[in-house]
């Protein structure tokens, strides 16, 4: 793989790595702060902790942030519907989806560096399948806090 294509799969996962964790943990702190569940916020927790070692495994910290470009990203731009939650539902829904999401992008990229990481991030992702099913009961029965 020529040095730009790598250099842009590192950005891709560090971009990723980034964005999974976040909804991981803003998903995490409705568990505990919100719904006071003991069980699902240590589950969220555990898969944050997860993909850390994961990632500590496979891809120097160092060489994930020397190929950072948040400045520059084309991306960076929120949407209109980013900036739009009705309420806790909202917010957890939209950090969940993108949890999801990320994992597969980790998973898919992963298969250009390490396969057995790839492996792992789709185990978390399906773990993560579990978790949005049993949080859905929960989550669904919130009123629409602001």
């Amino acid at each position: 793989m020529n040095d730009l294509r790598n250099n842009n799969v590192h950005r891709i996962i560090d971009a990723n790595l980034n964005r999974v964790k976040e909804g991981l943990r803003v998903c995490e702190e409705i568990t505990r702060f919100v719904l006071d569940d003991r069980k699902l916020t240590a589950l969220f927790k555990f898969y944050r902790h997860q993909i850390d070692a994961i990632v500590k495994k496979v891809y120097l910290s160092s060489r994930l942030l020397e190929e950072r470009s948040s400045a520059c990203d084309v991306g960076r731009r929120n949407s209109r519907s980013e900036l739009q939650r009705a309420g806790l539902r909202d917010i957890f829904w939209a950090n969940i989806q993108r949890v999801k999401e990320s994992l597969r992008v980790l998973e898919e990229f992963s298969k250009l560096k390490n396969k057995q990481a790839a492996l792992r991030f789709k185990e978390i992702r399906y773990k993560v399948y579990e978790i949005e099913k049993k949080s859905f009961k929960k989550i669904s029965a919130l009123s629409d806090i602001r």
